[in-house]
Protein backbone atom coordinates (compact mmCIF):
# COMPACT_ATOMS: atom_id res chain seq x y z
CA UNK A 1 0.00 0.00 0.00
CA UNK A 2 1.13 3.49 -0.85
CA UNK A 3 1.43 5.68 1.61
CA UNK A 4 -0.10 9.30 1.04
CA UNK A 5 2.28 12.49 1.22
CA UNK A 6 1.49 14.85 4.16
CA UNK A 7 -0.50 17.73 2.29
CA UNK A 8 -2.73 14.85 0.32
CA UNK A 9 -3.37 13.09 4.05
CA UNK A 10 -4.05 16.46 5.50
CA UNK A 11 -6.24 17.36 2.27
CA UNK A 12 -7.86 14.02 2.48
CA UNK A 13 -9.04 14.73 6.06
CA UNK A 14 -10.83 18.23 4.92
CA UNK A 15 -12.77 16.75 2.34
CA UNK A 16 -14.03 14.08 4.63
CA UNK A 17 -15.15 17.57 6.02
CA UNK A 18 -16.62 19.06 3.14
CA UNK A 19 -19.12 16.34 3.36
CA UNK A 20 -20.35 17.64 6.25
CA UNK A 21 -21.28 20.94 4.85
CA UNK A 22 -24.99 22.04 4.60
CA UNK A 23 -24.49 24.20 1.00
CA UNK A 24 -26.35 23.87 -1.99
CA UNK A 25 -23.93 25.10 -4.43
CA UNK A 26 -20.25 24.27 -2.92
CA UNK A 27 -19.09 23.02 -0.14
CA UNK A 28 -15.66 23.47 1.54
CA UNK A 29 -14.13 21.66 4.10
CA UNK A 30 -10.84 23.58 5.91
CA UNK A 31 -8.36 21.88 9.29
CA UNK A 32 -5.88 24.30 10.97
CA UNK A 33 -2.78 21.66 11.39
CA UNK A 34 0.52 23.07 13.74
CA UNK A 35 3.24 20.84 14.43
CA UNK A 36 1.33 17.84 12.83
CA UNK A 37 -1.59 17.93 15.15
CA UNK A 38 -5.16 19.27 13.91
CA UNK A 39 -5.91 22.41 15.70
CA UNK A 40 -9.44 22.70 14.07
CA UNK A 41 -11.89 21.91 11.61
CA UNK A 42 -14.62 23.84 9.47
CA UNK A 43 -17.11 23.35 7.19
CA UNK A 44 -20.21 25.85 5.27
CA UNK A 45 -22.97 25.63 7.33
CA UNK A 46 -25.34 28.73 8.90
CA UNK A 47 -25.01 29.68 11.85
CA UNK A 48 -25.63 27.86 15.18
CA UNK A 49 -29.46 28.29 15.32
CA UNK A 50 -30.44 29.20 12.08
CA UNK A 51 -31.90 26.95 9.23
CA UNK A 52 -29.47 25.80 6.61
CA UNK A 53 -29.98 25.87 2.46
CA UNK A 54 -30.15 22.08 2.65
CA UNK A 55 -33.09 23.06 5.33
CA UNK A 56 -34.82 25.68 3.18
CA UNK A 57 -34.26 23.83 0.18
CA UNK A 58 -32.61 26.33 -2.02
CA UNK A 59 -29.50 28.50 -2.03
CA UNK A 60 -30.31 32.02 -2.22
CA UNK A 61 -27.35 32.76 -4.09
CA UNK A 62 -28.33 30.33 -6.66
CA UNK A 63 -31.64 31.37 -6.55
CA UNK A 64 -30.54 34.96 -7.75
CA UNK A 65 -27.87 33.81 -9.66
CA UNK A 66 -25.54 35.36 -8.41
CA UNK A 67 -21.91 34.89 -9.16
CA UNK A 68 -18.90 33.11 -7.88
CA UNK A 69 -17.07 35.59 -6.01
CA UNK A 70 -19.41 38.24 -5.66
CA UNK A 71 -22.38 39.15 -3.30
CA UNK A 72 -21.28 36.95 -0.41
CA UNK A 73 -23.64 38.61 2.04
CA UNK A 74 -26.40 37.28 0.67
CA UNK A 75 -25.00 33.83 1.27
CA UNK A 76 -26.64 32.42 4.53
CA UNK A 77 -23.35 30.37 5.34
CA UNK A 78 -20.31 31.26 7.52
CA UNK A 79 -17.74 29.70 4.99
CA UNK A 80 -15.39 26.55 5.92
CA UNK A 81 -12.36 28.80 6.46
CA UNK A 82 -14.25 31.38 9.06
CA UNK A 83 -15.81 28.34 11.10
CA UNK A 84 -12.50 26.45 11.82
CA UNK A 85 -10.50 29.79 12.61
CA UNK A 86 -13.31 30.93 15.31
CA UNK A 87 -13.30 27.73 16.61
CA UNK A 88 -9.69 27.75 17.69
CA UNK A 89 -7.06 30.05 19.80
CA UNK A 90 -5.02 32.71 18.16
CA UNK A 91 -2.15 31.13 19.74
CA UNK A 92 -2.63 27.68 18.64
CA UNK A 93 -3.06 29.04 14.72
CA UNK A 94 0.47 31.75 14.89
CA UNK A 95 2.70 29.23 12.04
CA UNK A 96 -0.11 26.76 10.90
CA UNK A 97 -1.35 25.60 7.96
CA UNK A 98 -4.74 25.82 6.88
CA UNK A 99 -6.00 22.87 4.29
CA UNK A 100 -8.45 23.53 2.01
CA UNK A 101 -10.91 21.64 -0.20
CA UNK A 102 -14.06 22.50 -2.58
CA UNK A 103 -16.82 20.34 -3.83
CA UNK A 104 -19.38 21.22 -6.41
CA UNK A 105 -22.83 20.26 -4.88
CA UNK A 106 -24.15 19.38 -8.71
CA UNK A 107 -21.21 17.08 -9.66
CA UNK A 108 -19.06 16.25 -6.75
CA UNK A 109 -15.96 17.71 -8.95
CA UNK A 110 -13.81 19.65 -7.20
CA UNK A 111 -14.13 23.58 -7.07
CA UNK A 112 -11.67 24.59 -10.08
CA UNK A 113 -9.53 27.56 -8.89
CA UNK A 114 -10.73 27.27 -5.21
CA UNK A 115 -9.51 30.06 -3.21
CA UNK A 116 -10.25 31.95 -0.28
CA UNK A 117 -12.50 34.64 -0.42
CA UNK A 118 -11.05 37.80 0.49
CA UNK A 119 -13.20 38.51 4.11
CA UNK A 120 -11.59 34.52 4.81
CA UNK A 121 -8.02 35.85 3.54
CA UNK A 122 -8.41 39.08 6.09
CA UNK A 123 -9.51 36.38 8.53
CA UNK A 124 -6.59 34.07 7.78
CA UNK A 125 -3.94 36.85 8.22
CA UNK A 126 -5.58 38.32 11.38
CA UNK A 127 -5.09 34.70 12.58
CA UNK A 128 -1.71 34.36 11.94
CA UNK A 129 -2.08 31.42 9.94
CA UNK A 130 1.45 30.98 7.79
CA UNK A 131 0.33 29.29 4.74
CA UNK A 132 -2.58 27.95 3.03
CA UNK A 133 -3.14 24.62 0.81
CA UNK A 134 -6.04 24.18 -1.97
CA UNK A 135 -6.67 21.14 -3.20
CA UNK A 136 -6.91 21.28 -6.85
CA UNK A 137 -7.83 17.26 -7.94
CA UNK A 138 -7.01 14.33 -5.72
CA UNK A 139 -3.58 14.49 -5.90
CA UNK A 140 -2.25 18.05 -7.20
CA UNK A 141 -2.93 21.10 -4.66
CA UNK A 142 -1.42 24.81 -4.26
CA UNK A 143 0.64 26.15 -1.40
CA UNK A 144 -0.24 30.07 -1.18
CA UNK A 145 2.28 31.84 1.34
CA UNK A 146 -0.17 33.69 3.50
CA UNK A 147 2.32 36.92 4.09
CA UNK A 148 3.59 37.24 0.40
CA UNK A 149 -0.05 36.10 -1.28
CA UNK A 150 -2.26 38.03 0.83
CA UNK A 151 -0.60 40.49 2.49
CA UNK A 152 2.15 42.02 0.20
CA UNK A 153 -0.32 41.76 -2.63
CA UNK A 154 -2.99 43.02 -1.52
CA UNK A 155 -5.92 42.06 -3.88
CA UNK A 156 -8.34 44.83 -2.37
CA UNK A 157 -6.19 47.81 -3.72
CA UNK A 158 -6.96 46.21 -7.68
CA UNK A 159 -10.68 45.91 -6.36
CA UNK A 160 -10.62 41.91 -7.35
CA UNK A 161 -13.77 40.08 -6.55
CA UNK A 162 -13.08 37.21 -3.97
CA UNK A 163 -12.09 33.93 -6.00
Amino acid sequence: MERRDKYNYYLDIAQTVAARGTCLRRNFGAIIVKNDQIISTGYVGAPRGRQNCCDLGYCTREKFNIPRGQRYEMCRSVHAEQNAIIHASRADMLGATLYLVGLECSTGNYVVGANPCSLCKRMIINAGIAQVVVRDTRDQFRIIDVQRDYVEKDESLDEIKGY
